[in-house]
């Protein structure tokens, strides 16, 4: 930064920001809209993004309680990837990575995105098979993905403790070179700035309160700043979605967990991609300032609370020694957590909600940053066109009343 440079960003910063131009608007809610969507974080965003450019459809309201991005959006380990078993996860999942991959050109805003690759390392001949069977399940899914021995294992991650004397010996794993990370409040904020441009309304702290229901159908929200009334509505509320759902009567299949991460302080370059333990769970990646940024599975105890428990942070650091004793040495600076709204076989629910004109985009558990691109656009034909998209179907809320599951939590060996 230059001279000039920093010191019009300290004046800017004493002087309350006066001199820059917002990103986007802060507009008071009109009363009404075409699409009223419940949730300013990713999903809510991109949704209200593709309505306007895909379908124009521009009398698009955001509300959203606090401030946009402030939940799980911004509390994630910004891992993007497509590395899922079955075909209607891969087709999801990798359509946000096609978006992904040119998001910053379209949305004319760097979200950072860093296609370093993940690494799903393996320490058992049983998840070796795991490995094996979602190596041939992406291939066929039309992904990539290689197979890794051990000794590919250690040319992309040299740190890992390899040895056969480890407690986690590594026997190999999978690889998908297009993943990578992407920054997180990049993504809400490129989204918000795009939207604004095409004349959506983004509301913050404005919390939907219930819902306007006449004549059988959803006719808007009644939030903390009055009534408004829409055609359609899109719920995208995260690990709120059930709650907001009991206001409008209808019951969801959804659990609500704390999934904490934590980050190092800073160290040089020691690691270039992303690691996946199918045998402890934790994954961890380096960021741009060298952090260590990880994170492991969830705190199996219902809870609203975004912050995270001992144990469970116990059990994530220890996981990561075993897997980089190297990293041992280093201190914890923070650590943080969301929380996640889980159905029962670990995907999500898209589709038309039990009231007529609501519209469901909820139950990404854990994987919901990684699919922001893909809830938005699928989300956005829904409310555009009242019906879905053929890689949306599959994941109608209908299929548990068919017992037509999903269940990435079996398949993939891990819900992450």
């Amino acid at each position: 930064m230059t001279g000039y440079g920093a010191a019009r960003l300290l004046r800017e910063g004493l002087r309350g920001h006066r001199g820059w131009t917002p990103a986007w608007r802060s507009p008071e809610p009109k009363p009404d809209y075409d699409v009223v969507i419940v949730g300013g974080g990713g999903h809510g965003l991109a949704t209200a993004y593709y309505l306007a450019r895909v379908h124009g459809v521009r009398r698009v309201a955001v509300v959203e309680k606090g401030w946009i991005g402030g939940g799980n959006t911004g509390r994630n380990t910004t891992v993007v990837r497509s590395s899922y078993f079955y075909p209607e996860s891969v087709a999801l999942y990798d359509l946000a990575l096609r978006l992904y991959e040119g998001l910053s050109r379209e949305l004319d805003f760097n979200i950072m995105l860093s296609q370093r690759g993940i690494l799903t390392v393996a320490h058992t001949e049983m998840e070796m098979d795991v490995c094996a069977r979602i190596v041939n399940a992406m291939q066929i899914n039309g992904t990539d993905a290689e197979l890794f021995d051990a000794e590919r294992v250690r040319r992309v991650a040299p740190l890992l403790a390899t040895s056969p004397g480890s407690r986690y010996p590594v026997l190999g794993g999978f690889w998908q070179g297009r993943a990578g990370v992407a920054r997180h409040d990049a993504v809400a904020w490129g989204y918000a700035r795009a939207a604004d441009r095409l004349g959506v309304d983004i509301i913050q702290n404005c919390e939907v309160l219930d819902f306007i229901v006449e004549n059988g159908a959803c006719a808007g929200v009644v939030t903390a700043r009055g009534p408004i009334r829409a055609g359609r509505v899109g719920l995208a509320a995260a690990s709120h979605s059930a709650v907001l759902a009991a206001k409008a009567g209808f019951e969801l299949p959804l659990h609500v967990y704390t999934l904490q991460a934590m980050v190092s302080e800073p160290i040089k370059p020691a690691l270039d991609t992303v690691v996946l333990s199918l045998g402890t769970g934790v994954y961890v990646s380096q960021s741009d300032k060298g952090e260590l940024v990880f994170g492991g599975g969830i705190d199996r105890v219902t809870s609203f609370a975004q912050r995270g428990n001992p144990p469970v942070q116990e059990a994530v650091i220890s996981g990561l020694l075993e897997m980089f004793p190297a990293f041992g040495q280093l201190k914890l600076m923070r650590q943080w957590a969301g929380i996640v709204d889980v159905a029962p076989d670990s995907s999500p629910i898209i589709g038309p909600s039990p009231l007529p004109g609501l519209f469901l985009n909820c139950g990404w558990g854990t994987g919901g940053f990684k699919a922001i691109p893909a809830g938005g656009f699928l989300m956005a034909h829904l409310l555009a066109r009242g019906e879905h998209h053929e890689i949306s179907r599959p994941f109608d809320l209908d299929r548990f009343a068919r017992g037509a599951l999903i269940d990435e939590a079996a398949g993939s060996g891990i819900a992450h």
